[in-house]
């Protein structure tokens, strides 16, 4: 048998004004490339829409790799 659990206030499942209004065009952009079938940019938009949406994520920065250089591209002639 499960034990029933208590459902959370309205309050704590709503989401700041603020915070709609920025994933709003993010949103709509997803829908749009969706319907276009355009896989890559559906992608890029959901990364910045999770990135928008959780400003306390880790992002790599050049600290995370001390030492590395990235390699040259040789620029076609």
């Amino acid at each position: 048998m499960t034990t029933p659990t208590t459902p959370r206030p309205l309050a704590a499942l709503d989401v700041p004004a603020e915070q709609v209004a920025a994933e709003v065009p993010l949103r709509a952009a997803i829908a749009r490339e969706a319907a276009l079938g355009a896989d890559a940019q559906v992608s890029a938009l959901s990364l910045s829409l999770y990135l928008a949406t959780h400003p306390d994520v880790h992002v790599s920065t050049e600290a995370d790799y001390p030492g590395w250089i990235p390699p040259h591209t040789e620029e076609a002639s």
